[in-house]
């Protein structure tokens, strides 16, 4: 039972050590400076944030990350216009969160939309969704 013991104390001891040193390391603050080469083996063009609209881009691809909103492009362009009431039952999502989806759509510029009374109207801006496709041709060029 004292080996037990002792070979208990002895492991506690062990991964005191260990934390203790790990917890050190993580506090160090110093910073090891890597020194660029001095030729590149090829020039490369780098694009600022803002450049040919990157911005833009960005907010329509994230747009487009989603299922959901995916889904909901490809059925109204499948449509001239499409009503939001009947887009509720066909997805089987509240009402609520279809609207978010169609407003991130709208803020990307994928769709229009238009109030009639008391409904909302949608339609796909195909030269927002044709930009997009020309975007990621550029990148694939």
């Amino acid at each position: 039972m004292y080996r037990a013991f002792g070979f208990v104390m002895a492991l506690r001891e062990i991964l005191t050590t260990i934390y203790m040193a790990c917890k050190m390391r993580s506090m160090t603050t110093e910073i090891e400076v890597i020194k660029a080469p001095a030729r590149l083996c090829c020039p490369a063009k780098v694009i600022a944030p803002d450049d040919e609209g990157i911005s833009e881009s960005a907010a329509v691809f994230k747009a487009l990350s989603d299922e959901t909103r995916l889904r909901i492009l490809k059925t109204i362009s499948h449509m001239t216009t499409l009503c939001e009431c009947n887009l509720v039952p066909e997805f089987g999502l509240t009402q609520p969160t279809i609207s978010y989806h169609l407003k991130v759509l709208r803020e990307a510029g994928l769709i229009r939309s238009e109030r009639k009374g008391q409904w909302v109207y949608h339609q796909v801006n195909e030269k927002a969704v044709l930009a997009a496709v020309r975007r990621l041709s550029e990148i694939a060029v």
